[in-house]
């Protein structure tokens, strides 16, 4: 099933029919234990609704809950990462990251600094390399459990973050640092470790660059990264965890004022993003 919040609600999608659910307290509807039966419970008692207009109606589906995010998971972004520290002397510390027991989490962004589905994100002024990074993105409810799953945007200044690895909360939280959507995916069973995750960046109406992988290539596990998470901090209306990249743009290649953004992922959908 996938949840669509809306200004006074939300769509909920199950098997291709879509279903109303008023309500007036976002974060109450989907910061619960087992999500996917409480919602079968909740849509049989619902009439299916006829052209539910998504892209119109649907609004970025966060409510009071921080975003998180997880590094180095990938071994493309150990690479990267490494590489743009070198000059600094701080590349080493990411090679150790990613052996690491313990993983590299950051927080990443508040509601307000987060975008939806066909918003804006935005690259920092003082910076003159960026990259967006497509994320598979955790919901976990205020109990540490995963319940659902979205698409997720990291944007990052990889200039800010090369010259210093202190400089990382600079590097990741701005205004329109993130963004996330289009939905909230609550499948009954942990999403497929088969799911692909692809990255097109269009400029001037042509691809400037694309790039795909599965979520298999992660070194860590979904619930490693929650369990650390949750170790010493509460999360009374749960949590956005992003969980890595493994998509990484060549080292000359930065983003542009314009350029459109379009993240997919199996069984969730499209995640497009403008940068202002």
């Amino acid at each position: 099933m996938k949840v669509y919040k809306t200004k006074d609600g939300a769509i909920i999608e199950k098997e291709g029919q879509f279903y109303k659910r008023q309500f007036s307290d976002w974060d109450n509807f989907i910061n619960r234990e087992n999500l996917h039966y409480l919602l079968l419970q909740e849509v049989d008692g619902l009439t299916p609704i006829n052209n539910p207009n998504i892209s119109e109606n649907s609004i970025t589906p966060i409510g009071g809950q921080e975003i998180w995010a997880s590094g180095v998971t990938y071994k493309r972004s150990r690479e990267a990462r490494m590489e743009e520290s070198k000059k600094s002397g701080g590349g080493s510390f990411y090679n150790k990251v990613y052996d690491a027991e313990r993983p590299e989490l950051f927080f990443k962004s508040t509601p307000g600094r987060t975008a939806g589905d066909k918003g804006f994100v935005r690259i920092r002024k003082d910076s003159i390399w960026n990259v967006p990074e497509p994320e598979l993105t955790l919901f976990i409810c205020s109990v540490g459990s995963i319940e659902g799953y979205t698409i997720g945007n990291d944007l990052s200044s990889r200039s800010i973050e090369g010259e210093n690895p202190l400089y990382l909360p600079q590097a990741k939280t701005y205004d329109g640092c993130a963004a996330i959507g289009p939905c909230i995916y609550v499948p009954e069973k942990p999403i497929n470790p088969d799911t692909i995750i692809s990255m097109k960046i269009i400029r001037n109406e042509e691809i400037a660059f694309e790039g795909k992988i599965p979520i298999s290539n992660m070194k860590r596990k979904h619930n490693e990264l929650v369990e650390f998470l949750y170790r010493e901090c509460k999360f009374p209306k749960g949590c956005f965890l992003m969980t890595g990249t493994g998509i990484v743009p060549p080292d000359d290649f930065t983003l542009h004022s314009g350029d459109e953004i379009r993240i997919g992922i199996d069984k969730i959908g499209v995640l497009t993003n403008y940068v202002a």
